[in-house]
């Protein structure tokens, strides 16, 4: 079946990609390995200057990227160029600080006798990315595999074939081999023969949590190391003695930004009871005032859901939860009388642990609060999922909402601000939400040989 781009605001077809076959695969296998056994002799420095300059072409390629977004998966035009930015940013990282981070580490053993841990490369890996970040998503894999030394094939999410496309080509045009990164339009069968075939050694997926129970499954038939980052239900705390108004402000941008989808964005607000009057009345606002319309118009501020499916699951996910007893606070939906796939913001409250939709992910503008009695029903609730991505506190000092994080269990916490992702921090959750780390020197030792040399 061939790759077609359905432009989310429109619903017009934009452009039209064949599948990769049996033996395009078999081709960019052979590339892949053999580029991983040249570049065994190629240094770490050497290819710190060729990321460089890759992160340079997509600074320079920012407003080309952001457009291919925007008709693929329907990303607003200005979230975009934020995208495109933060993937160069996060090559501009490992070129800075990669280096430091591969240095051999020196160790002794028995009587003062030395031994040495190196990094290097072990091979292929295999990149299977989602279509809500495309560009970000895959250069947290590409970067910091890249300077390794291991190759990276990419399996991308169907929509977003052009942006697929797009970051090979200017990978491509800095003049790296090209068995350096390559993307296949390949199919879920493909790619568990694939995980099975040697000359791949590693896995790296973005995506649900049957995506990933999936792939790991093939990794682990196949023996092969993998890493997850799948879905999340975020908590956003907020705290008597919170700056209210910031944490509306903040709160509403990271459930709303990107059409709701986010897997680290704020999910589930769980309020402290003397607050939440005040931060509800603030976040009906907020909701209320959004502005649906094309990604590519400045004007607009929420923009379409990627697919049409996504957007009627998304109108069935409101529709179980209200049928059985959720309360909607800001009324909204699949907006089915226009062309496209658009979403008003809905806004809802007492979902209980009898609805089925309690601790299910809304991926998109649906937001719901919670309202507790004090810190400890808090804790308690957002610990009560089956996720731990991300979340936020908002309290009165940051030794306070120190006090809540330190009880949470997710990946990462942020205080008195919105999760969002850095090159500079690890990047990655635990429970359904997967395992291992993007971005930060970690992500240099998912893939990597830490060969140990003792001496003598």
């Amino acid at each position: 079946m061939a790759y077609q781009i359905i432009n989310p605001a429109t619903g017009k077809i934009e452009q039209t990609f064949e599948p990769a076959d049996n033996q395009l695969i078999e081709a960019a296998l052979n590339r892949s390995a053999t580029y991983y056994r040249t570049q065994r002799q190629v240094t770490f420095q050497q290819r710190a200057a060729q990321l460089a300059e890759i992160a340079q072409i997509f600074r320079d390629h920012v407003a080309q990227l952001a457009s291919v977004a925007a008709t693929n998966m329907g990303k607003r035009y200005q979230e975009g160029i934020g995208e495109a930015t933060a993937a160069a940013n996060i090559a501009q990282y490992y070129v800075d600080h990669g280096l430091t981070a591969l240095t051999a580490r020196q160790y002794t053993y028995l009587d003062g006798k030395k031994a040495v841990l190196q990094y290097e490369a072990t091979g292929t890996v295999l990149a299977v990315e989602p279509w809500n970040f495309p560009y970000t998503q895959v250069m947290r894999v590409f970067a910091p595999n890249f300077l390794l030394g291991n190759p990276v094939i990419l399996k991308h999410a169907r929509i977003v074939a052009g942006c697929a496309d797009l970051f090979e080509q200017l990978v491509w045009a800095a003049n790296v081999d090209h068995g350096a990164f390559q993307n296949l339009f390949i199919n879920s069968e493909q790619v568990a023969t694939m995980i099975a075939d040697a000359r791949i050694q590693g896995v790296a997926l973005t995506g649900s949590a049957q995506a990933g129970s999936a792939v790991a499954a093939e990794a682990g038939r196949a023996m092969k190391k993998s890493t997850l980052e799948l879905g999340g239900n975020d908590a956003f705390i907020v705290l008597k003695g919170a700056d209210i108004d910031q944490a509306v402000l903040d709160g509403a941008t990271s459930r709303l930004r990107n059409a709701g989808q986010v897997c680290t964005s704020a999910k589930r607000f769980i309020v402290e009871r003397d607050v939440a009057e005040a931060f509800t009345t603030g976040m009906i606002a907020q909701f209320r005032q959004r502005q649906l319309g094309d990604p590519l118009d400045e004007t607009t501020t929420l923009a379409p859901m990627a697919s049409k499916a996504m957007q009627l699951n998304l109108q069935h996910q409101v529709d179980v939860a209200v049928e059985n007893g959720a309360q909607v606070l800001v009324e909204g939906g699949a907006v089915l009388d226009r062309p496209g796939n658009f979403f008003k913001p809905v806004l809802l409250t007492n979902l209980t642990p009898d609805n089925p939709m309690y601790d299910e992910e809304f991926f998109g503008p649906v937001g719901q609060i919670h309202v507790v009695d004090n810190e400890a029903a808090a804790i308690s609730l957002a610990n009560r999922s089956q996720f731990g991505l991300a979340g936020a506190v908002y309290a009165k000092t940051v030794t306070a909402a120190k006090r809540v994080a330190d009880q949470l269990e997710t990946g990462q916490i942020f205080l008195n601000q919105p999760s969002n992702g850095y090159p500079e921090l690890p990047f990655g959750g635990v429970k359904n939400s997967g395992y291992g780390r993007e971005m930060s020197d970690l992500a240099l030792y998912e893939f990597a040989n830490q060969k140990m040399i003792a001496l003598g």
